[in-house]
């Protein structure tokens, strides 16, 4: 992912099929940057500027690498595609045409020292051999374990997804705006600081069993605020019982009138992220595909001229 060195094996350009044309360049991050990809290949992973599930990770918690996001404007992102053992990265920052289509979907696999392994289970998009969990994703505090990143500064915040679901979490504190954008949030503000995470996760837990705050946003809930602005009322409410240390307001660039119609697909051109989510424009109306539903899909050329559901934009009305 961006900001680490993985080691990835890349086969020389005789060993890609004769009938792809492929133009390769080195990205900084290791993998080789490959447009257009050999069709067939598998998704294996997805990243953006504020989120990321590289398959060089089998902890959960590689993001922590991700480098800083910036407050605002367009959100850039890309596919992690996986063929014959190597991985490869497909850009997906705004602007860029997508022309894919998906074919069978199975569990994507593990990647080791930089080499795709493959598997054949059904499950997706992880089996249970390959579902890794990160044990401190739903901690109150109560763990007796030393390890993992408990010793560190960590920050407390709330976050603010439009129009009105209010989240807190806590996150190590030199990654608070990176964590804050790969989760897509509107608003968010930074209200206290703990010495190490045990303590953090247990005022979090303590405060997450109220009725107004919750410690976890699903995708589709976030879905149904896109296109729409943030309570500010309430989010002032909230923020008046606390005393912010730092506050934040994000614009992901997309320019959303109404919500996007949600969509699993790999056809269209990419307006933009927000978090996980990626937004893409095709035949006059705007869809929006989690990045995680892509993950252990087959890339092919047959792009599917089915009809898609259209947003009311679509008909000029």
């Amino acid at each position: 992912m961006a900001g680490s060195d993985p080691s990835v094996s890349i086969p020389s350009e005789s060993a890609t099929p004769s009938s792809v044309s492929v133009a390769a360049e080195r990205r900084d991050d290791g993998y080789k940057h490959r447009l257009p990809v050999p069709r067939g290949v598998q998704v294996v992973g997805y990243e953006t500027d504020g989120a990321s599930d590289s398959p060089e990770t089998e902890s959960g918690s590689a993001a922590d690498d991700a480098p800083t996001a910036a407050t605002d404007g367009p959100v850039g992102g890309g596919l992690y595609v996986a063929d014959g053992g190597s991985v490869d990265y497909v850009d997906a920052s705004p602007g860029t045409e997508l022309s894919f289509g998906l074919g069978e979907r199975r569990c994507a696999g593990t990647v080791h020292e930089g080499d795709h392994v493959a598997c054949d289970a059904g499950d997706a998009p992880y089996c249970d051999d390959h579902s890794h969990v990160w044990v401190c994703a739903r901690c109150t505090g109560t763990c007796l374990k030393d390890e993992m990143d408990c010793h560190e500064t960590h920050a407390m915040y709330l976050a603010a997804f439009a129009p009105d679901v209010l989240k807190v979490g806590v996150t190590r504190e030199w990654r608070l705006g990176t964590r804050l954008r790969e989760q897509g949030a509107d608003r968010a503000a930074h209200i206290r600081t703990f010495e190490n995470g045990r303590i953090a996760r247990e005022v979090e837990s303590e405060l997450a069993a109220g009725d107004d705050l919750v410690d976890r946003v699903r995708v589709p809930t976030k879905l149904d605020g896109f296109g729409r602005s943030v309570d500010g009322d309430a989010w002032e409410a909230l923020l008046a019982r606390f005393d912010p240390i730092e506050r934040f307001s994000f614009d992901y660039g997309l320019g959303l009138d109404e919500r996007p119609v949600a969509e699993t697909m790999a056809a269209g051109t990419v307006r933009g992220w927000k978090g996980r989510v990626l937004v893409l424009d095709r035949g006059g109306s705007t869809y929006a595909v989690d990045a995680r539903d892509l993950v252990g899909y087959e890339l092919t050329d047959a792009v599917p001229e089915r009809e898609l559901q259209s947003s009311l934009g679509a008909f000029g009305g």
